[in-house]
């Protein structure tokens, strides 16, 4: 072994003694829940997927059986988990949270969610986007091969921002419904309606590109608003929007909100979808018209 290949070999090492330290992965507990850093992926992989084999959830994380069993029996004793034989052969089990199940990884995904935001509050801007550049980094060079989602990053606004906004609102919806410059005018309206000292926004950026938005505005009677979802048609299926729409609503219960709403049209399908996995759910709806085409307008609402 070379010299040089001991100094990289000895950097990898002492890299992940530190950051394993950083996020706390050596302690008995993750997140100071009584969950080990295994079990959390367990049920972050249940929380993303439907009824799941029990054999491709083994596959999926390289573990070995009997690890996963024990694991898994000890989900069921404490009810975060339901096993039953699989509809297309009986011989194999599939698995799936329950509601307290469900309840459990949310409340592990907000303290990591809050872990990781200490952490970057720590860091000027610029510094934040060269640790995250470099973590992408770090991803794509050992998953070289492999079939993976497009690494994306989930920011505030900066300075310019809101005018892509505006641009991309008007000009993606006119090329695709064929709505026109009142649309747009509503979307600049929304925009300049924003007191970011009170409201927030969530830009997604791919390929250090802007692919995504949504924002959040809070209203006076315990309700917010979730506003002006969007990403880019090279971004879809990339899983942004669910993330975007995760994103405004941890912030609305961090914010105290009781109830979220929000307005869409009845041909933007995806969206809908999006809403409906989230919770929300349809609240009223009437005929309308934009540049001369009609439109069937929604509104949503989820109690928080």
């Amino acid at each position: 072994m070379s010299s040089l290949t001991e100094a990289r070999i000895s950097e990898v090492r002492a890299f992940n003694r530190f950051y394993t330290q950083v996020i706390g992965v050596l302690r008995a507990g993750m997140l100071d829940s009584p969950y080990s850093l295994t079990e959390g992926r367990v049920l972050f992989e249940l929380a993303h997927a439907e009824p799941m084999e029990t054999g491709e959830l083994r596959s999926l994380l390289d573990l070995d059986a009997g690890y996963l069993s024990r694991i898994l029996t000890r989900f069921d004793a404490e009810g975060l988990i339901r096993r039953e034989r699989s509809a297309a052969d009986a011989r194999k089990q599939v698995v799936r949270l329950t509601s307290k199940g469900s309840a459990t990884y949310a409340d592990l995904d907000r303290r990591s969610a809050e872990q990781i935001e200490r952490l970057l509050s720590g860091l000027p801007e610029a510094d934040q986007g060269r640790l995250v550049g470099g973590m992408a980094t770090i991803r794509s060079l050992l998953s070289a091969g492999e079939p993976r989602p497009e690494p994306y990053v989930i920011r505030p606004p900066r300075t310019g921002d809101l005018g892509w906004v505006v641009q991309r609102h008007a000009d993606l919806y006119s090329g695709e419904y064929g709505w026109g410059t009142a649309f747009e005018q509503t979307v600049a309206g929304i925009v300049a309606g924003l007191d970011f000292t009170k409201d927030a926004g969530w830009i997604a950026e791919a390929g250090g590109e802007r692919v995504g938005c949504v924002f959040y505005v809070r209203e006076d009677d315990g309700q917010a608003k979730l506003r002006m979802l969007l990403v880019e048609p090279s971004a879809r299926g990339m899983g942004i929007g669910r993330r975007l729409v995760e994103e405004c609503l941890r912030h609305a219960r961090a914010d105290g909100r009781e109830r979220i709403t929000l307005w869409t049209r009845d041909c933007l399908v995806s969206a809908r979808r999006i809403y409906q996995a989230a919770g929300f759910r349809l609240a009223g709806e009437e005929k309308g018209a934009e540049n001369g085409v009609e439109v069937n307008e929604q509104w949503w609402t989820l109690d928080l």
